[in-house]
């Protein structure tokens, strides 16, 4: 790729953590649910608070949803990994330490490759490894007082971190997306950011071009795509301001404020010694036999990169089209129906980015809750295809399905009266009466008007009250007209 731009003369560098909360029922060391939206404290047994006389037992679908990620970014699944204790106080902690890993993670290495307009960016992965969560602090329905619910303590995690290769906001919210795209197509993680299972670190410097590492400030807890981006791109403006006016930049946590969508400290940045990280002497060392990962990889999905290409080299999409149609496994699996249904797969392509994506966006719906479905939609493709009706007729009986209608696509033709004009006859008396009435129109074409042309089929259209095909019409206008 070209060098990277600067912002104001520094090069920026960013490195993403994030936490994937897994699509396990039970938490990672203990048999109490992680459903959502439980009354506080219901949730929290006495493993997960550490009490007197109980010990974590490891959850073993957490350690396969972590296989299946390591193997989808081809990265190497550690045949042996340690949990640690990382210890710090905090009232949302109940045990005083974390359960985590640290030296010897479960996934260790691979990538994660994004689209940078037509390029393909690749970003290098540090590690992958797995931790509980701990629980949240409530600030805002108390007055001068905290709750807390320790309902997500044990919550099993994902933290996958990568290296500082992110070099503008942008390609580091294209990350958050491609890698949130990715653990939810792996089924290893629901994606659902509004309840937590998805959330970004963003370790951010600046550096003058040439020069080693700046300092790093790491923004906590990101939810949203759009957080993340705000909040690097005030970071970074924060920074440089600092370094123009010979300020020294200090190694911090800090947290977003969507508010104002400007960056605050919370606390100076904690190296790894600070947590006292050692051995969790209640957890023995995870072993992963070379017949588990095996097992994993024989169940795992045609990821959406081989999928991707399979589309182009098939079915003849664009690169970028083909990863449209990739970005989640329901999307995929309703362009591969509509595909299969018209034998057209450029046009549902087409219509998947076009009408069907319009609708989705603006009404805030998944593709799952499409009220156009797959087999419907290859109708109308089909008779867009063999010329029954317009794509602008098209377009109008889509609308009329998503409205609800009807769910027949040739009688919504029918009772709008948009078949098109089939009959090659009673074409091509339009034609020569259109010819025969624009005697000025037909000169100007013929003294080489490009323009005269279009409105004399302009002329064959509204003659025709918009039911001519208007391919057929172009075509037999150019052959009256010699």
């Amino acid at each position: 790729m070209s060098a990277p731009p600067l912002t104001r003369g520094f090069e920026v560098v960013i490195g993403l953590e994030t936490h994937a909360q897994l699509s396990t029922r039970s938490k990672i060391f203990s048999g109490a649910s992680t459903q959502f939206g439980a009354a506080p404290n219901t949730q929290a047994c006495a493993v997960d608070l550490a009490l007197p006389g109980t010990l974590p037992v490891l959850n073993s679908g957490a350690v396969e949803r972590a296989i299946r990620f390591g193997l989808a970014v081809q990265a190497k699944v550690a045949p042996l990994s340690i949990f640690a204790r990382k210890n710090y106080f905090y009232p949302d902690l109940p045990k005083g330490y974390q359960i985590s890993q640290y030296e010897i993670p479960v996934v260790q290495g691979g990538h994660v490759d994004i689209r940078i307009g037509e390029q393909i960016k690749r970003v290098r992965l540090t590690r992958a490894h797995l931790e509980e969560d701990a629980g949240k602090s409530l600030h805002e329905d108390y007055a001068g007082q905290t709750g807390i619910d320790l309902n997500r303590a044990g919550t099993p995690l994902l933290e996958i971190v990568t290296e500082p290769d992110m070099r503008s906001s942008a390609e580091a919210v294209e990350y958050a997306k491609t890698l949130h795209a990715l653990v939810v197509w792996l089924g290893v993680c629901d994606g659902n950011m509004q309840e937590g299972s998805f959330r970004c670190d963003a370790n951010v410097s600046v550096r003058r071009p040439g020069a080693g590492l700046g300092t790093r400030r790491e923004v906590k807890n990101l939810n949203s795509f759009r957080f993340l981006q705000q909040a690097i791109d005030f970071e970074l403006q924060w920074q440089i301001d600092r370094i123009e006016d010979g300020l020294p930049i200090e190694q911090a946590t800090v947290l977003f404020d969507p508010d104002t969508g400007e960056t605050r400290a919370m606390r100076s940045k904690e190296d790894a010694h600070d947590y006292r990280y050692f051995p969790d002497p209640d957890l023995p060392p995870l072993v992963i036999a070379p017949e588990w990962i095996e097992r994993v990889r024989a169940d795992m999905p045609e990821l959406p990169g081989a999928m991707a290409q399979r589309f182009q080299r098939d079915d003849g999409l664009a690169a970028a089209d083909a990863a449209l149609m990739t970005q989640s496994p329901a999307f995929a699996r309703f362009y591969e129906a509509t595909r299969d249904a018209c034998a057209q797969p450029k046009l549902a392509a087409n219509w998947l980015m076009g009408e069907v994506s319009r609708r989705l966006n603006a009404e805030a719906r998944s593709i799952e809750t499409s009220p156009v479905g797959a087999a419907t939609l290859a109708t109308l493709i089909r008779r867009v295809a063999d010329g029954t009706v317009s794509n602008n007729g098209a377009r109008q009986v889509f609308d009329a399905l998503w409205a609800g209608e009807g769910s027949d696509v040739d009688a919504l033709i029918d009772a709008k009266g948009l078949k098109q004009m089939s009959d090659a006859g009673a074409l091509e008396a339009i034609v020569e009466e259109v010819i025969a009435a624009n005697a000025k129109s037909v000169d100007e074409y013929r003294a080489g008007k490009g323009k005269a042309f279009n409105a004399l089929i302009g002329q064959v259209m509204k003659a025709s009250k918009g039911k001519a095909n208007p391919a057929q019409a172009h075509e037999l206008l150019k052959r009256k007209l010699g």
